[in-house]
């Protein structure tokens, strides 16, 4: 595991900073941890894979629990796809 720290200077636009240093207090984190975990965070978000939808045996989509939500557009792309 790295755990050297690397001291850097950023300019944050004001509404992310805001909401970084709410994170940082809510989570009890200095800003420097909490941006490091949003970071991780943005970062296993951006490689979960996208599921694949299954028919039950009489044709109806079963899709897999993730937690997520799933929204009209979702189901919009979903039913594009089904008819491509």
């Amino acid at each position: 595991m790295h755990t050297s720290v690397m001291r850097t200077t950023i300019a944050l636009p004001d509404e992310t900073h805001e909401f970084a240093m709410f994170y940082a207090r809510a989570r009890g984190l200095t800003l420097s941890a909490a941006i490091d975990e949003l970071i991780a965070k943005a970062r296993l978000a951006s490689a979960e894979p996208e599921f694949e939808i299954r028919r039950s045996p009489n044709g109806l989509p079963l899709l897999p629990r993730t937690g997520r939500v799933i929204t009209s557009q979702r189901v919009k792309q979903f039913s594009e796809d089904e008819f491509e």
